[in-house]
């Protein structure tokens, strides 16, 4: 493990669904950086069956055995009692709480017109209120310290996707959650700021086994060397993110994909036309199309 960049060195960081994948490469980059991390992880199947501790023991084993500092934890974290548990063992064995990442999730991909009750909630559930949780207990801890005065300078960074910003065919229940996670992002960062928090969000693109069929023609490592697809791509910016430095940002959405960091511009105020008074719905023909010619271009959704 490379000791050298220790940005985060004595925070305290848990990281969601970080038994493999995008997770277990934050955990390990947070490690390296000189944090203490929460290695939370179900050890659940794709669809998110069954559970395991295994996944996240292996990857505390990998960090100690580097010299760095993790601990396991098998909570989940869309159970409001999990929740708490999680961020309790996070102050009970470091001391405190710095940074929470939620990365936790699963899909049961369908398109919408076979997409059943059970795999709606359930996607909806781990992922959407996986991240309110979370963040819920998290922000009543962070609130207490600043009430007792101690000094917060903590993050939370909350993951979305593609498929939330511009939607993706087959993903409606996944796409939903991620879109949520967004708006949910905008509202923390605002409501957060008082206590010392700053709430972000990022749009990953790597290889995970959430994404091998949507990335499936180019999953392939090229022959430069260089695996654009790879999970430990992502984990730089949040590293970054978790740090003290970063704390004049909030309220971003940041895509990310190999060598490649952008800001999302999400939603914003578009061109109008205010005729000051009721529209006549026949009249609103021309004015949306013209609304439309003015707009800039949408975003093409995956897989459409």
């Amino acid at each position: 493990m490379n000791m050298d960049n220790r940005i985060c060195a004595g925070r305290t960081v848990i990281v969601t669904g970080a038994g493999r994948g995008i997770g277990r490469a934050h955990a390990l980059a947070f490690a390296a950086a000189g944090a203490g991390v929460v290695v939370n992880d179900l050890g659940s199947a794709l669809d998110g069956a069954g559970q395991s501790a295994s996944p996240a023991e292996q990857v505390v084993a990998e960090i100690t055995a580097l010299g760095g500092r993790a601990v396991a934890n098998g909570d989940d974290v869309a159970d409001w009692e999990g929740a708490r548990r999680l961020i309790h063992q996070a102050v009970d064995t470091f001391g405190g709480l710095d940074v929470l990442v939620n990365n936790a999730g699963f899909v049961r991909d369908r398109m919408l017109v076979n997409l059943g009750e059970e795999e709606w909630d359930a996607v909806i559930r781990v992922h959407l209120k996986g991240h309110f949780v979370t963040m819920r207990h998290a922000i009543e801890y962070w609130r207490g310290e600043a009430k007792a005065g101690r000094p917060v300078d903590a993050r939370v960074i909350n993951t979305s996707s593609g498929a939330g910003l511009q939607g993706s065919v087959g993903q409606a229940n996944y796409g939903a959650a991620k879109a949520g996670i967004a708006g949910l992002t905008l509202t923390a960062a605002a409501e957060f700021a008082r206590y010392g928090v700053t709430v972000n969000a990022i749009a990953p693109a790597a290889r995970t086994r959430m994404t091998e069929t949507v990335f499936a023609e180019t999953m392939a490592a090229p022959d430069s060397g260089f695996d654009a697809m790879a999970p430990e791509n992502i984990s730089p910016l949040v590293v970054w993110l978790g740090s003290a430095e970063s704390a004049g940002v909030t309220g971003r959405m940041f895509e990310v994909e190999g060598g490649k960091v952008a800001l999302a511009d999400g939603w914003r105020h578009g061109v109008a036309v205010d005729r000051g008074a009721r529209w006549d719905p026949a009249a609103l023909g021309p004015v949306v199309a013209d609304l439309i010619a003015k707009a800039v271009p949408q975003e093409p959704v995956y897989g459409a």
